[in-house]
């Protein structure tokens, strides 16, 4: 039963899951470009989902505000609450940060990541993608969500950061329960913290040619705890996205005829495919979020002032104000909202880093893995129950086996 289209939509449920395409569209016909939603316990927010109105919000860092003392709703907020440590209150780090000086710490992190030379990036993506595939080549079926894209970004990201091989797993894993914002959200962001500021100790006491070093070596005066906030913020932006990404594109080309050529030694498509999805199936669906530091009218609704807006990417992607032919869009095309927009946008060496870790993996798969196949039906791949990021719970595959190239067994 259709609710009346003066009820908010919890930002919650299966739907998420399994049609999160079609619930935007049916946001988008009862409640317009901006849709009154909830979260958990009952918080109210709005569900930015037109592509003019996400721009209008995005461009606008004065009227739409990331300071979260703003926000209307503070009184009603446990100090459990879940979604703490995705819309946090007085977080230090740069997705709270203002005017100049988050301007200042956009430039201290696009600095430490712009001097990662990209065929050092390259060469670790490489070599731990190698890894992976040693381990599973010569079973001749595996699951690359579990055993492949969710294991690679992070540890690329960990060496480039500084970080130990072994402590991977602990990061993918509190990353996880980070983002997904259940029970289990409060502990992971706690391991996180607990590794940055050890690593930060670490590196203090002995530099090296590393993000982190190069971040605690700049001039602009941020304190260790900024430093390892906003080393947070990069590891969980950097990390789940990008092995969503890995495994949506993954998906697509085993799943749509018109990828079939990369699976047999093609790579242009390869880059058409990872464009694709990030307008069609994008890893980062939502975002939180901004604050409104006045009374303000956004696509015919009245926001008050401290209200939180939330960017609905992956609605504003496919929003047919912009989409008129409901085409897909691959080849050039990258005006979508996947990376966000306006001066709290990811920095474009960031970008760069997740393409270049989500494109060297893929191709590693179809180098490494003949006669790649998925191993289950189409239809029965399910994603994990977040509205925030969009990725597969599983892909399992099939392929002739293969010996390994010799690398470390991971």
């Amino acid at each position: 039963m259709t609710a009346p289209a003066s009820a908010p939509v919890p930002l919650s449920g299966p739907r998420f899951q399994t049609e999160p395409a079609e619930l935007y569209r049916q946001m988008r016909r009862e409640h317009g470009a901006v849709t009154p939603v909830v979260l958990d316990g009952d918080v109210p927010a709005w569900l930015v989902l037109g592509y003019r109105e996400l721009h209008q919000v995005t461009g606008d860092p004065v009227l739409f505000s990331r300071d979260s003392d703003l926000w209307n709703q503070w009184d009603r907020i446990p100090d459990d609450w879940p979604l703490l440590p995705m819309i946090g209150r007085k977080q230090p780090s740069i997705l709270y940060t203002v005017g100049e000086r988050h301007r200042e710490r956009a430039g201290m992190i696009s600095d430490a990541l712009e001097a990662v030379e990209p065929s050092e990036l390259r060469g670790y993506a490489e070599k731990f993608a190698d890894e992976l595939i040693d381990a599973v080549c010569a079973k001749g079926e595996t699951d690359l969500v579990a055993d492949y894209a969710m294991l690679l970004p992070v540890r690329v990201l960990a060496r480039l950061y500084g970080f130990s091989d072994e402590q991977g797993p602990g990061l993918v894993t509190a990353l996880n329960d980070m983002i997904d914002g259940r029970e289990r959200a409060i502990s992971g962001q706690t391991h996180l913290a607990t590794s940055m500021f050890q690593l930060l100790a670490d590196r203090k006491a002995t530099p090296a040619d590393d993000v982190v070093s190069r971040m605690l070596a700049d001039k602009s005066g941020f304190s260790d705890e900024e430093i390892a906030q906003d080393l947070m913020v990069m590891m969980a932006a950097g990390h789940q996205p990008t092995a969503d990404w890995i495994g949506n594109s993954l998906r697509l080309m085993l799943t749509d005829d018109r990828f079939a050529a990369s699976l047999f030694g093609g790579r242009n498509s390869v880059a058409e495919a990872m464009n694709e999805v990030l307008w069609e199936d994008t890893p980062t669906q939502n975002v939180a979020g901004r604050w409104a530091a006045r009374d303000t009218q956004l696509g015919g609704r009245r926001i008050r002032a401290g209200d939180l807006l939330l960017l609905g990417l992956q609605g504003a992607n496919s929003d047919p104000q912009v989409r008129t032919d409901g085409a897909a869009l691959t080849g050039g095309n990258s005006a979508h909202f996947s990376f966000g927009h306006g001066e709290h946008r990811c920095p474009f060496p960031a970008q760069e880093v997740a393409e270049v870790i989500a494109r060297t993996g893929i191709e590693v798969v179809l180098d490494r893995l003949p006669d790649i196949d998925l191993a289950a039906p189409a239809e029965s791949l399910t994603r994990r129950p977040s509205p925030w990021l969009r990725g597969l719970t599983e892909l399992p595959v099939r392929f002739s086996p293969t010996p390994a190239l010799g690398g470390t067994s991971v």
